[in-house]
């Protein structure tokens, strides 16, 4: 896929991806799943689900270091300044040929433009938080979010899914 195709597609994940209704046992159901599934294939992932200021489910996984709790507070602080997913801006970027520093001045000590930070939408509220999943290829990262979001809220992944690709970073 392309840049425009993937970014298309996130879009659609995006529009699709939105909660009827948040409240944190939801929250907490979301970073549950992510945590069974996470478990059940070995994958060493950190997960955080968070409205905007407060934590709602953290996790770390076997096989996770201090880096990947890291890398998902900086994933979650760019779906706050951005309202879309970290993957998404990194895309964005990458096709512009930017870097958060030159186009808005951001660091990246505190905002991660690697996939694995999705927004948390509600119907008639909009974007109220984040989650981040670290640990995988970006690309696998944002696909986990993905997929646990399509079981909880009845999508086909098949149709949201996006392409594979070899040899990305973990993040």
């Amino acid at each position: 896929m392309t840049i425009a195709e993937d970014l298309q597609l996130i879009s659609q994940q995006e529009k699709l991806l939105v909660a009827p209704r948040f409240d944190a046992d939801f929250g907490w159901q979301i970073g549950a799943h992510l945590h069974g599934i996470a478990r059940s294939r070995g994958l060493p992932i950190a997960i955080d689900v968070r409205t905007f200021g407060q934590p709602i489910f953290y996790s770390a996984l076997g096989g996770t270091t201090p880096d990947n709790g890291d890398w998902v507070r900086r994933k979650s602080n760019t779906v706050a300044h951005f309202r879309c997913s970290s993957y998404a801006v990194g895309l964005r970027l990458a096709e512009s040929g930017a870097t958060l520093s030159d186009k808005f001045g951001l660091s990246n000590a505190d905002y991660a433009t690697h996939g694995g930070g999705f927004p948390l939408a509600v119907q008639g509220a909009g974007i109220i938080g984040s989650i981040a999943v670290s640990g995988l290829p970006q690309r696998d990262d944002h696909g986990l979010i993905v997929e646990v979001l399509c079981m909880l809220l009845d999508h086909d992944p098949t149709t949201l899914r996006l392409a594979h690709q070899e040899g990305e970073q973990e993040s």
